[in-house]
């Protein structure tokens, strides 16, 4: 099969200007695919709640990740995004159907967290972080699915998180929203099945992103009374291969999934973990 199995194909990403939504959409674009990439920028949003952890790319980041999308021969759209907002949500996938075509992928990066456990846990936070992190992926599933359903060809990538099935004492928010991702994506996989279009999530352990640097950091600082790098040298010490896990790792395990060859690949929550169990 060609490299460029995605030709004429068209991929929607959300928190597509950095991280491992960056590496999905350049993986996508790689393999031919036209790509929309939709992030919350930090010119257009408010300044994190008290206990937030979310990384906010700039205007400049995100017209990088574009001309590095384009420079693989493809077409791009970038624009402003707030998966909370369904509004916002309804005109990134506007964007993209118009001056792309109609969306065949849809890849679900964006995510936040909260460090707190469940003893006096603002509410508030709760709900943002559920907000984003499950809701955010129902909103961007309802714009696509019923094109891909009519057209019988359509693959659905959420990224999840070894979290969703192994819990910490201070991370209950997270938890429970990336549980609820991976729930969410079975019941897509059945209602897409007998039109082919399959859904699945990805769990990946620490990804050496700047989020996860940044919430590696902020756990070191907060909770361990030590330096973020040194926590994070110890974090990749005690991962089994040494190392955190790369974001084009998960860029390519994205792009595999669309491939025609994995269309009985459906329902599924892959680890991408280095064989570390969180």
């Amino acid at each position: 099969m060609s490299e460029r199995y995605l030709e004429g194909r068209v991929a929607m990403v959300t928190g597509g200007a950095s991280g491992m939504g960056r590496a999905m959409a350049l993986a996508f674009a790689k393999a031919g695919a036209h790509v929309g990439i939709g992030s919350l920028l930090s010119e257009d949003s408010a300044k994190n709640a008290e206990g937030e952890l979310v990384n906010r790319p700039g205007k400049t980041e995100l017209e990088k990740t574009k001309k590095d999308i384009e420079s693989c021969g493809v077409k791009c759209v970038a624009v402003g995004l707030d998966v909370c907002d369904t509004a916002s949500v309804k005109k990134f996938h506007e964007a993209v159907t118009n001056e792309l075509g109609p969306v065949d992928i849809l890849a679900n990066a964006a995510g936040i967290t909260a460090e707190h456990g469940v003893v006096n846990h603002d509410e508030g936070l709760w709900l943002k972080v559920m907000d984003v992190n499950a809701n955010g992926v129902f909103r961007a599933t309802r714009e696509v699915l019923p094109g891909m359903l009519e057209r019988r060809w359509g693959r659905i990538i959420n990224i999840a998180s070894t979290a969703a099935s192994v819990g910490a004492p201070m991370s209950p928010a997270y938890c429970a929203s990336k549980a609820a991702v991976t729930g969410f994506t079975r019941a897509v996989a059945q209602e897409g099945a007998e039109a082919l279009v399959t859904a699945n999530s990805i769990s990946p352990g620490w990804v050496e992103t700047t989020f996860g640097t940044e919430w590696l950091s902020d756990i070191a600082e907060k909770q361990m009374n030590t330096k973020g790098d040194l926590f994070i040298q110890e974090q990749k010490a005690e991962n089994p291969q040494k190392r955190m896990i790369q974001p084009v790792e998960i860029g390519a395990l994205a792009a595999f999934l669309c491939k025609d060859e994995a269309v009985g690949i459906t329902g599924q929550d892959i680890t991408v973990s280095a064989g570390s169990v969180w």
